[in-house]
């Protein structure tokens, strides 16, 4: 689910044009994974689970698989803050996604 955004107040537009089921983007979840064989749960909030589960589709790998490969990647730039660097990606593949619709 995504938030509609429309210019030129896109803040004012966003804050009041939420519906419950837009503002339940912002509630955190959290999720259970194995990474190279340790357990961890990682706590996001919905919207970047969305993102999450779209890039691993469009990769053709599951959630568990694209988790590690961000976690290999990511990490050494940014200091075992695995949840950081996914929300870091998740707002890069956006962008990207959006520069290719341009």
């Amino acid at each position: 689910m995504s938030i509609y955004l429309e210019p030129p107040d896109v803040l004012g537009h966003m804050f009041n044009a939420c519906t419950t089921e837009q503002i339940n983007e912002f509630a955190p979840q959290k999720r259970g994974f194995r990474i190279h064989g340790h357990s961890t749960t990682i706590r996001l909030e919905a919207a970047f689970w969305h993102v999450l589960d779209e890039m691993a589709r469009d990769s053709r790998m599951e959630m568990p698989g694209l988790i590690e490969m961000i976690h290999d990647h990511c990490l050494v730039a940014n200091d075992k803050n695995l949840a950081s660097c996914l929300r870091v990606i998740c707002l890069k593949y956006t962008e990207s996604t959006l520069e290719q619709d341009a």
